[in-house]
């Protein structure tokens, strides 16, 4: 059995936060199987910090060359997944975000999503990429005049009906391109085969986690989680904490960092946002939690103890830090060290 402190501690390891970084990049986002991806400046951060020697810059690259595609795949929100992944994630989850976004597509009187796709496929075909407005001009020019809410519902269908996906980035505008020109070969998978595989790179990534976390992080049913379970036999373990059936992979590494150890994790990673019922494993103990004024999260040894934000201007970055307690002296040379490796990781050293 573990203690919060513990499962905080085990989830940092495995989910590549602490000890033995990926090698890459692409390899890292595939052992994922998706990270979330909604602020884009800060979601890179989320790959550098799991991938050794890597910057902004190069997560850029691949980015634009699309190896890492940026789309809407679970809940309805961004991730990162890797180009040949990105089919039979669809496949599996996309019904249930059209559930979701059911009400949203009536209220605004959306019906008509094969002649909005068909229009996004003729505007793009040919290695066409074409930026947010360029899209909504290509639906303007075919008579159909959308609200912003509504014209964002139709790019998410066309997203999440495998028709388009990101292209490569135009500066600070994001593009859109077909995903059969961006992922041509793209892995295909029973829907049994995915399930299997989705809840395998969950448990293995982001355990020790509940049921009911893997359900709210993929937009599944706890059904469906139980089924991938059972498909994955003894690949899979499993232990109660104070009433919660946690389950994770049978490599649990042990964590072996320094402490005090500090680190700046961007408002959506996964650390957070792959939890529900036990997101509670982050808070510290004894602690009062505070409003975030800045809501990415400073981690003192894989616990919350504040917030942070930071301002880029050229090659100068600032900090604005929040803290729910005073630092030891230890502590707060942590916290520098935790800059000193964001300010990095924007820089192409190479």
């Amino acid at each position: 059995m573990f203690s919060h402190g513990e499962i905080a501690a085990l989830r940092m390891v495995n989910q590549r936060l602490w000890g033995e970084p990926f090698q890459d990049i692409h390899s890292g986002v595939r052992s994922f199987a998706a990270l979330q991806a909604q602020e884009f400046p800060y979601a890179r951060w989320s790959i550098v910090q799991r991938t050794k020697n890597v910057t902004e810059p190069m997560v850029d690259e691949l980015i634009a060359d699309g190896r890492i595609l940026r789309t809407h795949v679970m809940r309805p929100t961004w991730h990162f997944v890797a180009r040949e992944d990105i089919r039979w994630m669809l496949e599996l989850t996309g019904h249930r975000v059209h559930a979701v976004n059911a009400p949203y597509y009536r209220a605004n009187g959306l019906t008509d999503f094969k002649k909005t796709n068909a229009l996004f496929v003729k505007a793009l075909k040919g290695g066409q990429q074409l930026e947010r407005k360029q899209m909504r001009a290509v639906l303007e020019n075919a008579g159909l005049t959308l609200e912003n809410l509504a014209f964002t519902l139709v790019l998410m269908r066309a997203e999440l009906d495998g028709i388009i996906c990101s292209g490569a980035p135009r500066g600070k505008q994001q593009t859109y391109a077909l995903i059969e020109e961006r992922a041509p070969d793209a892995i295909v998978l029973s829907r049994e085969e995915a399930l299997a595989e989705l809840v395998r790179r969950y448990f293995t990534t982001r355990g020790p986690a509940t049921l009911k976390d893997f359900a709210w992080w993929s937009g599944l049913t706890q059904a469906d989680g139980r089924k991938g379970l059972a498909m994955l036999g003894n690949e899979v373990l499993n232990t109660v904490v104070d009433g919660r059936s946690y389950w994770f992979g049978r490599e649990l590494p042990e964590p072996k960092m320094a402490q005090p150890r500090v680190d700046l994790i961007q408002v959506y990673d996964e650390i957070g946002m792959a939890y529900t019922e036990s997101r509670d494993a982050l808070a510290m103990p004894s602690l009062t939690r505070q409003a975030a004024v800045y809501y990415n999260s400073i981690l003192l040894n894989g616990r919350l103890i504040g917030h942070w934000r930071r301002t880029v201007k050229g090659k100068a970055v600032t900090f604005e830090i929040q803290l729910f307690r005073k630092l030891t002296k230890a502590e707060s040379g942590a916290l520098e060290a935790a800059q000193n490796r964001y300010t990095e990781s924007l820089e192409d050293n190479r």
